[in-house]
């Protein structure tokens, strides 16, 4: 497909005034090329895919996680593994990075009404203060212990951390994936019984419990989702396109100082 027939339909799908303006999407390294065949994707790139970005040959990496977070120079010149990766990409293999981020998130169709699909929520809708946040309601109220349980089976995460200052019955929730936790009274004013996110800080944690919210952290793995959904908008754009979907994340491993009673 012609590359820039291509990122229109990009653009069109996820569009870039729907980034945060902290972000950095689009272009991160290189230079398009004239037609986009074969794509790889990934939440994010690193040197553990280089192995098989060689084999694969894409003419495009898909990322979420922008490539360069900020001015190239003093991203690469603090990050020598980055460096290292930027030179054999753009020098040797010839294969750009695109990153779609903050207006993936926001994006109808994106990561956060993914997510609201997956869990089955109706009367879905963006959170006036933050339309990146998704609202929505379960089919059936839920005990909160039940309602984590079944989260993490939808959403497809191995651990979370529960704040529980707010009420024991869930039905209205309030979510961002990825890190969002500092939004929380967001979720609070519209009433939700629970907000989710991630990447919590120790100072957000408290004022959550001094406002009696209820709260769940979840790992920012939970946007893993990208890969999958990312697939089938390439697909819906061009079905002849070659997609190869990578999903290479780890959650770290929890420990905890449990005693028998």
């Amino acid at each position: 497909m012609e590359k820039m027939k291509f990122m229109r339909a990009l653009w069109k799908k996820y569009p870039r005034k729907e980034a945060e303006g902290f972000d950095f999407i689009g272009l991160q390294i290189g230079k398009l090329k004239d037609d986009i065949n074969k794509v790889l994707i990934a939440l994010d790139y690193d040197e553990s895919l280089l192995e098989i970005t060689r084999e694969f040959k894409p003419d495009l990496i898909i990322t979420h996680h922008p490539f360069i977070f900020g001015k190239r120079s003093k991203v690469l010149a603090s990050d020598q593994l980055k460096n290292n990766l930027v030179h054999e990409l753009e020098d040797n293999l010839n294969i750009p990075i695109v990153s779609l981020h903050t207006n993936f998130d926001a994006a109808e169709g994106g990561m956060n009404s993914s997510l609201a699909n997956k869990l089955d929520l109706i009367n879905v809708y963006r959170a006036k203060d933050f339309p990146m946040m998704r609202i929505g309601e379960l089919p059936v109220s839920m005990d909160i212990d039940v309602f984590v349980k079944y989260f993490m089976e939808r959403a497809n995460v191995s651990y979370s951390s529960l704040i529980n200052e707010g009420k024991n019955t869930i039905k209205k929730i309030g979510f961002i994936c990825g890190g969002g936790a500092g939004y929380y009274s967001v979720a609070q004013n519209e009433g939700c019984d629970i907000y989710i996110s991630g990447d919590c800080p120790h100072h957000v944690r408290r004022d959550i419990i001094r406002y009696k919210m209820n709260y769940l952290d979840v790992p920012h793995e939970i946007e893993r989702l990208f890969v999958d959904v990312m697939k089938y908008a390439i697909a819906e754009i061009d079905s002849k396109i070659e997609v190869l979907a990578i999903d290479h994340e780890k959650e770290p491993i929890i420990y905890t100082n449990s005693q028998d009673n």
